[in-house]
């Protein structure tokens, strides 16, 4: 038994999809059933509810061979590092209890960096958390998520332009959720592994932001240019959208260890995913709304 936490998210959706296609039956901690795409509610078994509640874990996990663990975003938490804590305190308890046999998280690359870094320095407190446990963990480690450009899109195509807080002319770590899936479910369904390791999941690219525009401008056929946005910028419009100081102290610190190195020496470590930057924009150009 296979047990998936945030099975409808952007990672959590794609792995019940993959697997499903398996022989591993699937059971999934989930807050609204009904959220569930229709040709999965049958196919899995359903817990319902979240994954920091001792109850519902104890509901999900027994006679789990392997968990999936990602704790979903809260901006109305008091801090990135209560929020991930709660998490895993319980699951940490949860997974003693029940003998999970092995545990996958979805965490940062960076262990071991020795500044703050915010909503980052959280992941690697959930890890050292979950790794009480005495279970066999992999924290997958990555980068900068590709997908978080999404929202940026219509920019992207109707103006030409897109912004980041890092710096123009420094490499960006990059990582498609289609790899980290990929490497998520030949964990979870290959168990002969043991120990408590960190792997960095990481991008084929070595791609600065200013490059990244290249890529998109050959395959837009036009012009898009790469913007950096001030941390002073980014601060006003956080706290513009009714940010908590410390959701802000969160974001701004973990942009800065992104820019000074964060994720240098897990990178110059990975062994390259399949998806390339452009294969990617090529692929989430064709599946936008008004492609």
């Amino acid at each position: 038994m296979i047990v998936i936490t945030t099975p409808t998210g952007q990672i959590g959706s794609q792995l019940v999809a993959r697997l499903l296609a398996g022989e591993d039956p699937v059971r999934v901690i989930v807050r609204d059933a009904s959220r569930l795409d229709a040709g999965v509610r049958g196919r899995v078994e359903i817990v319902q509810g979240s994954h920091d509640d001792p109850t519902v874990l104890d509901k999900a996990l027994p006679g789990a061979d392997a968990l999936f663990w990602l704790v979903p975003p809260n901006p109305q938490a008091s801090s990135a590092e209560a929020h991930y804590l709660a998490f895993a305190q319980a699951g940490s308890a949860a997974i003693r209890r029940h003998g999970v046999g092995h545990v996958v998280g979805v965490s940062s690359a960076g262990h071991g960096w020795s500044k703050p870094a915010g909503l980052l320095s959280a992941a690697f407190a959930m890890d050292a958390e979950l790794e009480r446990s005495g279970a066999p963990y992999r924290a997958l480690s990555m980068p900068f998520y590709m997908e978080n450009l999404l929202r940026q899109l219509d920019a992207i195509r109707d103006q030409g332009v897109f912004s980041l807080t890092h710096a123009a002319d420094r490499p960006l770590a990059l990582i498609a959720t289609r790899d980290i899936t990929q490497t998520a479910v030949a964990l979870l369904t290959d168990r002969s592994w043991t120990g408590q390791e960190h792997p960095p999941v990481f991008g084929p690219d070595r791609l600065t932001p200013a490059g990244m525009g290249e890529v998109m401008s050959e395959v837009l056929g036009r012009p898009v240019v790469y913007r950096q946005t001030s941390l002073d910028e980014f601060t006003s419009r956080m706290a513009a959208r009714g940010a908590s100081e410390q959701a802000i102290r969160d974001m701004t610190e973990m942009n800065v260890a992104q820019d000074d190195g964060l994720y240098a020496a897990d990178w110059a470590a990975a062994t390259p995913t399949a998806t390339d930057f452009r294969t990617w924009f090529e692929e989430a150009l064709r599946s936008a709304p008004n492609a």
